[in-house]
């Protein structure tokens, strides 16, 4: 989400393919088999011998993580004005109160390659740069800057995003066939406005041009402001399909279903210089959402 006052004050996260057995009739019409019938005997023996789907690789402790996303990874406005504060991200920040991700997997090694204000078209670039160290996990929250425009008309398509985060995937599967990927839903917007709409200092910081396409004209109940709204929560919803969608492809890369999108935040998790990014509080919260999600048994391909 890009800061306050920078760049004109624009902004201050298949199926299982198990084969079925039918038990009853035979499929011919209740026609017995021939007892020596190779066909049906391999058929039969197929059928019994089909093995359990393999586990998604997943390494509970991996040795080393880099964070990609934008100004929430970068912990931006949580410890002073207009400024990145890397040490407090929910993702690889070293502050022990907020627990990141790198910290609750005790990997040995981080690097935040991060960026404030940066959109999906950006992930590729920043995955570049993370391949460059070899990380054993990376993690990526991107998306909100997407929605987060002068109105609805230029969010980012939702085929432009999927095109975007899936290059993105690709070259990380491609160039890091080992490395694992964890992927975060971007945070519910609509209620950032909802709790955050009843605080005048807030409301006034918002006026500076923070999320227009949502915060903006805050206190406007009309048919238009809610229709602005509710097409911003859908295209948010809509990309955390696709974040979902493609990472599922994927057997080392897992999403977060939804977690933080979900997660019901007050604005005692919001940051007093702008309110609408995370605090120390918020960055700890994401983090213990997302480390539920990391810590998770083997799951199951498909």
């Amino acid at each position: 989400m890009r800061p306050l006052l920078r760049n004109g004050l624009a902004l201050a996260l298949g199926a299982v393919l198990l084969g079925g057995c039918s038990s009853g009739g035979s499929p011919d019409g209740g026609r017995a088999s021939t007892a020596g019938s190779p066909s049906a005997h391999t058929s039969h023996s197929t059928r019994e011998a089909a093995p359990a789907p393999p586990a998604r690789p997943w390494n509970v402790h991996p040795a080393s993580v880099a964070a990609l996303g934008d100004s929430i990874t970068r912990g931006f406005d949580a410890c002073k004005p207009l400024s990145d504060c890397p040490e407090v991200s929910w993702a690889t920040g070293s502050r022990t109160a907020v627990g990141s991700i790198t910290s609750r997997l005790t990997a040995a090694r981080s690097w935040n390659v991060a960026d404030t204000g940066a959109r999906v078209a950006d992930l590729a670039a920043q995955a570049r740069e993370a391949a460059a160290y070899k990380p054993a996990m990376v993690t990526i929250l991107i998306g909100a800057n997407d929605a987060c425009t002068s109105g609805p008309a230029t969010m980012t398509t939702v085929a432009h995003f999927r095109t975007r985060f899936d290059a993105a995937l690709a070259y990380l599967h491609k160039t890091l066939p080992t490395t694992q990927i964890l992927v975060a839903s971007i945070p519910d917007l609509e209620r950032l406005w909802s709790i955050g709409r009843s605080n005048m200092l807030g409301k006034q910081v918002w006026k500076l041009g923070l999320c227009p396409s949502m915060l903006g004209d805050a206190d406007s109940l009309s048919a238009a402001a809610k229709a602005r709204r509710a097409a911003v929560r859908d295209r948010v919803v809509a990309y955390n399909q696709v974040l979902g969608q493609v990472c599922g492809r994927y057997a080392r890369c897992r999403y977060d279903g939804g977690a933080v999108f979900g997660y019901r935040f007050g604005t005692d998790e919001l940051s007093t210089w702008d309110w609408f990014h995370p605090n120390a509080k918020g960055q700890e919260q994401l983090a213990a959402l997302l480390a539920a999600v990391a810590f998770r048994p083997q799951e199951k391909t498909g």
